[in-house]
């Protein structure tokens, strides 16, 4: 679901599915993660909901691409409305979290206090731990640990 707090009414249809899209990707994802690139309108303010287990590793990390001063504001919430993270004006940033309860939580980036400039904006979420570059990592012999 997309949050409807300022959203411009200038904002593309074809925009607003691919948003309808990502949210439908984002419920159907347990472990794992998504990727999105989108444009922020000046004065709008867009937010994503994902439902999350208790227990459970996720990392947002963010970054403006283009528009103004490349900065954006951004804060996320756990289900019981509490706001766990929050940074203004940021060109990009990264935040680990391990989830304290179970429902749904919801991620916003800001571009309210821009009147006259939009921004693009890309954001990667990953659910859970990320696998190994190699796997099996720890039952191989090699040259670094045989030194």
């Amino acid at each position: 679901q997309v949050g409807r707090g300022g959203m411009g009414s200038g904002m593309g249809t074809g925009l607003r599915a691919g948003v309808r899209a990502l949210v439908l990707v984002l419920c159907a994802l347990r472990a794992g993660g998504t990727e999105l690139t989108f444009e922020l309108p000046d004065s709008a303010k867009q937010c994503f909901h994902q439902e999350l287990e208790r227990g459970i590793k996720f990392t947002l990390d963010y970054q403006v691409i283009t528009g103004g001063h490349y900065d954006v504001d951004c804060y996320v919430e756990d289900p019981n409305g509490r706001t766990i993270y929050k940074e203004t004006k940021k060109q990009y940033d990264s935040f680990p979290h391990h989830t304290e309860v179970k429902g749904i939580y919801t991620f916003c980036f800001s571009n309210e206090f821009s009147t006259f400039s939009h921004k693009t904006v890309y954001f990667d979420f990953q659910v859970g731990d990320e696998p190994p570059i190699l796997p099996d990592m720890n039952n191989r012999v090699t040259a670094l640990t045989q030194v």
